[in-house]
């Protein structure tokens, strides 16, 4: 009897699971069978697997009876990247190649008919996955070498072939092989897409003074915003600009948001890992599978995971549709998403920013003032048209601005607006004080601190509490947001303490700035200077 086994990786969300490929070839009936819940995409690679080993001038059991088992049994394994492992494994059972020859290797990659590769979704979190399982060694399509090659302490092999990987495995020089294709599709027309938000900078906004401090605040603590107003005031401008004042990402969040990039299929290997905060911006017709995530077959990332650590802009809040929003409850209370299904439940990280902007009406021309309001909408219209925006997805928004439009007073044509580089550097800073802060307990932003955590380690000061107690009484201020704008305080003290160059914890100034971002009051532009120091 003959019998190998050799490694690959499930990927259930985002996390990978190492699999055993067992292949046993043994005298009986000349069938081939998988055991171990294959998919249907993955029971199809037999006849892949089998033509590949034929035309790669290697030998196939064709006689005899052979078992393929994924082990463990009871994981559900889907994809075509499991071809490569059944066809090495079955060459090992059969003796073509060595058993030492694969011992603490993982294969990956799909496979043609003609033995070539084809490469793999979600190589990155599938080699972190076998790396955390003892794997020393790893085999992947020749483009995926710079991918895979993000996990440390870890021999990556990049190859063309089938042929090429026995070729590699017992010794001997690598035959020619044509290059991989590509994954990645290419545009059919030119255009610039999301690059035209690099020119961009907070400086191009003059005014909005209120705004533009809002924004920073709700950066510097990843609280959620939501800017409101008439058409053309500059909500998608400054939304846009959000990300020019996020730093940078941290070693970790960068590997995490990379794994989540090749899990969706839109890693660019060739760039590197994503060391900026990404941008989202889907249109308000998507889908809840786009913008949450799910699909059929594996499980994809949706928009709000491929903007983790960076920032989700939902442009016409109240145009999406309902479901959608009100899928968004989960992700702003805990930073994730669940998408569950039958036979399996899937966790995806979601801890970006939200950003959402909404019209007050459809026109988008409704002012409370009489003399300006040049509204058209039926009022049973626009009563619909903001009652699309429910009360608990309100409530887990923490700072909310009503944008006005700019005017010749609303600015100093003298006085040069801050360029989008200094805020990031209070941003970060500020952002360090709280990974200071929380660094024994895993939380990177004050956004991420849960409730009891909050009150019994972080409180603030009694007087404080007494200001955020006599909103709460009043019926203005749920007990949600009672938390949330003790969380805005203390990254409003945070931004302080940045400028002041000393340690600040939050007071009566901070937590009356922090009630005025959560209830949309207008702020006194003089004491949040004070508050920041500024001059």
């Amino acid at each position: 009897m003959a019998f190998a086994t050799t490694r690959c990786v499930a990927l259930d969300g985002a996390r990978g699971h190492l699999v055993d490929v067992q292949v046993d070839v043994s005298p009986g009936k000349a069938d081939v069978v998988v055991v171990g819940r294959a998919g249907a995409a993955l029971r199809e690679g037999l006849d892949r697997v089998r033509m590949a080993v034929v035309n790669s001038d290697l030998t196939w059991p064709a006689a005899q009876r052979t078992t393929i088992l994924l082990s463990p049994a009871d994981l559900p394994k889907s994809g075509t990247h499991f071809d490569l492992a059944m066809a090495v494994t079955v060459l090992a059972a059969t003796g073509q190649v060595e058993h030492r020859q694969v011992d603490r290797t993982a294969f990956i990659g799909e496979l043609t008919l003609a033995g070539c590769l084809r490469p793999a979704v979600g190589v990155l979190p599938m080699v972190m996955a076998a790396a955390a399982g003892g794997v020393r060694r790893v085999v992947v399509p020749e483009p995926q070498v710079e991918e895979a090659r993000m996990v440390p302490d870890l021999t990556v092999i990049g190859v063309r072939s089938l042929a090429q990987v026995v070729a590699v495995l017992v010794g001997d020089p690598l035959p020619d092989a044509p290059p991989v294709a590509p994954a990645s599709g290419t545009h059919l027309v030119q255009w610039r897409g999301a690059d035209r938000l690099d020119d961009l900078d907070l400086a191009d906004l003059r005014g909005m003074l209120d705004e533009k401090y809002a924004a920073e605040v709700a950066a510097a603590g990843g609280h959620a915003l939501m800017l409101s107003g008439a058409k053309g005031c500059g909500k998608t401008s400054l939304a846009e600009r959000l990300p020019t004042i996020l730093p940078d990402l941290t070693p970790e969040e960068s590997l995490e948001l990379t794994a989540l990039h090749s899990l969706a299929g839109v890693l660019d290997p060739s760039s590197g890992m994503v060391v900026r905060p990404p941008f989202a911006a889907p249109h308000h017709d998507a889908s809840k599978v786009s913008v949450i995530g799910g699909g059929h077959g594996r499980v994809h990332p949706g928009e709000i995971s491929r903007a983790h650590c960076g920032v989700l802009f939902l442009d016409e809040f109240p145009l999406f549709r309902a479901d959608v929003i009100e899928a968004l409850r989960q992700p702003l209370e805990s930073g994730d998403i669940t998408i569950a299904r039958r036979d399996e439940s899937v966790t995806l990280p979601a801890g970006g920013m939200l950003v959402v902007a909404s019209n007050p009406c459809p026109c988008g021309n409704y002012t409370a003032n009489n003399r300006t309001n040049r509204c058209s909408c039926p009022d049973p219209v626009r009563r619909r048209y903001q009652a699309r925006l429910s009360g608990p997805i309100a409530d887990r928004i923490d700072v909310l601005r009503h944008v006005r439009p700019a005017s010749p007073s609303s600015h100093d044509p003298f006085q040069p607006a801050e360029p989008s580089a200094a805020v990031r550097e209070r941003v970060a800073a500020a952002r360090a004080r709280q990974r200071e802060r929380f660094a024994e307990h895993g939380w990177r932003l004050n956004a991420q601190v849960p409730s009891p955590r909050l009150k019994d380690t972080w409180p603030v000061a009694e007087e404080a509490r007494r200001l955020i107690d006599k909103e709460t009484h009043g019926g203005r201020l749920s007990a949600r947001g009672a938390v949330r704008v003790q969380r805005l305080a203390w990254t409003v003290a945070d931004l302080r303490a940045v400028r002041l160059e000393r340690d600040v914890t939050p007071g009566v100034e901070e937590v009356d700035v922090a009630l005025r971002l959560r209830m949309g009051r207008a702020l006194d532009l003089s004491t949040v200077r004070g508050v920041e120091g500024a001059a």
